[in-house]
């Protein structure tokens, strides 16, 4: 029993009050979303306030996205779950000189829960067509002699 005791102890003695944080993407993106401005920063600057984008629009060379993500665990009751605690994106459109045209950025509070439709596609052909006929007869002559094996 003492050895139980013994276990419990260093177990709890190991388990830390402070939360583990998860941060993903560029630190502080609302603050240099208010450095930016548009029609005066170019690309070069946009690179030195904020750095390279997280991910660049495959159709728009011009539009770039960072992305600022920080989870954390909610307590020790919860097991591990983790909490969203900071969610932002920021959107910089440049122009073909690469000044700074427009500037968007999202956070949770003005982000949008998507709603999926359930609705199932229903097929728009019929059992009783030509090629339908065609296909099940080649069937059934191709099948047929495994019905005659069997007797």
């Amino acid at each position: 029993m003492k050895y139980l005791y013994i276990i419990f102890i260093i177990f709890i003695a190991n388990c830390s009050v402070d939360k583990v944080s998860n941060y993903h993407g560029s630190k502080s993106l609302k603050n240099k979303y208010d450095i930016i401005q548009v029609n005066v920063t170019n690309k070069n600057d946009i690179l030195k306030i904020i750095g390279p984008p997280s991910s660049i629009s495959d159709f728009n060379k011009n539009k770039w996205f960072y992305i600022e993500r920080l989870k954390t665990n909610q307590s020790i009751v919860k097991l591990g779950r983790q909490k969203l605690k900071v969610n932002n994106i920021l959107i910089v459109y440049l122009n073909n000189y690469g000044i700074l045209n427009k500037k968007e950025f999202f956070d949770l509070n003005n982000m949008n829960d998507l709603k999926y439709l359930n609705k199932v596609t229903e097929k728009d052909f019929s059992n009783k067509s030509i090629l339908y006929g065609a296909v099940s007869t080649l069937r059934e002559k191709i099948n047929s002699p495994a019905r005659n094996r069997g007797k």
